[in-house]
């Protein structure tokens, strides 16, 4: 447990400061959360290349833990519209985290054998695009308002141009291509940090 604790607090300190950030928009279409969620992989994919899998899982089950405790600190909070963390947003944060972090896992051990830049590369990619359907279908599509029938989403149901420029969707559907954007992004970005931290943990663990 102690090889992996660096590895717990990193995934602890990123999920607490994104459910903080959250809060916070960054221009029309993303908040600032989404900067740092994505690095969850990052320490999940570095995890698991120095340690493997299954203590990657342990790394994952800390963050999903962590992630529990700030909705329901969150729905203690009231804001302007109501509690800070609704159920809907609950339940699509924590089965998005845990669903894309274990994939994450198990793709990356699929093409660990790889060059060292495919399987995190492969992974991130594919365990972002999960994460970000399940947790914007499950938090804010209209389909699904008999998850949680008292909480009113029809503000991310307004019918709108993509990303104010395509075609009639969804507002949340703009949010959410928004959000894979910058996950894409960083997926690309991540690989130069995972060589640094890879190549010197490993040093270590020799």
């Amino acid at each position: 447990m102690t090889r992996i604790l660096p590895g717990i607090l990193a995934m602890a300190a990123i999920v607490v400061a994104s459910n903080i950030l959250v809060q916070f928009l960054f221009g029309q279409w993303l908040t600032w959360g989404a900067f740092t969620y994505p690095l969850a992989f990052l320490v999940t994919d570095v995890m698991n290349r120095v340690y493997g899998p299954g203590p990657a899982r342990r790394v994952i089950l800390a963050g999903f833990v962590v992630g529990i405790a700030c909705s329901f600190i969150g729905t203690q909070i009231t804001g302007e519209f109501g509690p800070l963390v609704t159920l809907r947003i609950a339940l699509g944060s924590g089965l998005a985290f845990l669903t894309a972090q274990l994939l994450d896992v198990a793709v990356f051990d699929r093409l660990r054998d790889g060059r060292w830049w495919r399987a995190p590369l492969a992974s991130t990619l594919i365990g972002s695009t999960v994460d970000t359907a399940l947790f914007f279908t499950i938090a804010f599509s209209g389909a699904l308002t008999i998850l949680e029938p008292a909480n009113d989403v029809f503000w991310a149901n307004e019918i709108l141009p993509l990303l104010g420029v395509g075609p009639m969707v969804p507002l949340w559907v703009s949010l959410a291509v928004a959000d894979w954007g910058v996950k894409f992004a960083l997926a690309l970005i991540a690989l130069v940090p995972f060589r640094l931290i890879v190549g010197r943990l490993t040093a270590q663990v020799a």
